[in-house]
């Protein structure tokens, strides 16, 4: 029989906030953590505006030894699962460390470690280049990290998926928990991407937004006036906890998990093929043995590109019928930005929160919708009603989607 799985814990660092509680009533205030880029090294992209962060205190967290030798993606990552193992309570003395695991991915890695040692070696020679390049450049070594701080010797590894990184973290994590083989397992994702070479490559693939005079307003999905996603950074972990484990300690039971879907779309590299993200959502519901009326809100992957938006609109209404228009559907994204690897563990975060205070969470910046994107996407503001079940959807460059079903506690 599969066991149940239940969120015990969340931690954020985020454009709105670095702890959850701060994320998320800037997320209902329809706030948007979108600033313009001052240095000069952006002179020459087009795109001069991001979702980046200038209040993380890393020295909360970590000593100022290991804040200069580890990438900052991995601080976020760090930070966020310490934030979450706080908050679940779990005593690190007494809980089975041999059952405890760790699912913190990333897009990108240690991007910026890697930049500044290869400037190094350009600069003054290979000599130079920090011997610590490799260990803290890798992808895994968020969850490295963790590991060695907490103790947690569970299976570990670092989920690689582009955009849909974090839902494949927590989706991955939740059926190791469902059958058997773990009790626990921090999952999620850290990005740190906000770099000029990233910025540029992005540029040129005509990508992001370049609507630098008005940074708040530049991430609006579904608006037709779209022109394309905004980089951002940060971090969203969850603890996730089979039921019966959280409840014998006592734990805060914040949410169920109740099914996760993945699918390639095996189509292109970089534009959606549609069919794939409604495969993923249906895998989602059918494992939670649910049908599309039992779901009452979608925490939407919607990042502003104009393609995009089309295709997870195609995709929801083919997925749920005619129950897609009584659905409510929202991008956070036109709030915190496109966190990549990051995203969807804040974005679960989030619809965890909406879950359990019964507010839908805004797309704000719709001002004139696009004609094909016609849904309830909760325009500019947060609204109340009834969200027992949601789905939050994840699509990465590459074809990959990870759509997780959540029940409400």
């Amino acid at each position: 029989m599969k066991r149940r799985v239940v969120v015990t814990g969340t931690g954020v660092v985020s454009p709105l906030g670095n702890d959850v509680e701060t994320l998320w009533d800037n997320i209902k205030k329809g706030s948007s953590g979108i600033k313009q880029l001052e240095s000069e090294e952006y002179n020459e992209i087009n795109t001069k505006i991001a979702g980046y962060i200038n209040d993380f205190q890393g020295e909360k967290y970590l000593e100022a030894k290991e804040i200069k030798k580890y990438d900052l993606f991995t601080q976020y990552g760090y930070a966020a699962a310490m934030q979450a193992l706080d908050q679940s309570k779990v005593n690190l003395d007494t809980v089975d460390k041999d059952r405890v695991g760790i699912y913190i991915g990333s897009g990108a890695g240690g991007l910026q470690t890697l930049l500044h040692n290869h400037k190094t070696m350009l600069e003054k020679g290979a000599n130079r280049v920090s011997p610590f390049l490799i260990p803290t450049s890798i992808n895994n070594i968020a969850s490295g990290l963790v590991a060695i701080k907490t103790g947690f010797r569970g299976p570990s590894f670092s989920t690689v998926s582009a955009c849909a990184t974090s839902n494949h973290a927590i989706g991955e994590a939740y059926l190791n928990i469902a059958h058997g083989y773990s009790d626990a397992i921090l999952a999620g994702g850290a990005e740190a991407t906000i770099t000029p070479l990233y910025f540029a490559g992005f540029s040129k693939m005509r990508a992001m937004s370049t609507e630098n005079d008005t940074p708040k307003t530049a991430s609006r999905p579904f608006d037709r006036n779209r022109d394309g996603f905004v980089m951002s950074e940060g971090a969203g972990v969850l603890f996730l906890e089979e039921y019966e484990h959280a409840k014998n300690r006592g734990a805060p039971i914040l949410g169920e998990i109740i099914g996760y879907g993945s699918t390639t779309d095996a189509y292109h590299i970089t534009a959606p093929d549609y069919q794939g993200a409604v495969k993923a959502m249906k895998l989602a519901m059918e494992r939670a043995q649910i049908q599309p009326e039992d779901v009452d809100y979608i925490n939407a992957h919607g990042t502003s590109t104009p393609a995009g938006d089309i295709s997870e609109t195609k995709a929801i209404k083919e997925a749920f019928g005619d129950h897609a228009k009584h659905l409510k559907v929202s991008s956070t994204k036109s709030m915190t930005g496109h966190l990549f690897g990051a995203a969807g563990g804040i974005e679960a975060i989030i619809t965890l929160k909406s879950m359990a205070e019964s507010i839908f969470p805004p797309t704000i910046n719709l001002e004139s919708p696009d004609p094909e994107c016609d849904l309830d996407y909760v325009e500019n503001k947060a609204v109340k009603g009834n969200n027992t079940i949601a789905l939050s959807n994840g699509f990465g460059f590459g074809g990959h989607n990870a759509v997780i079903a959540f029940k409400k506690a």
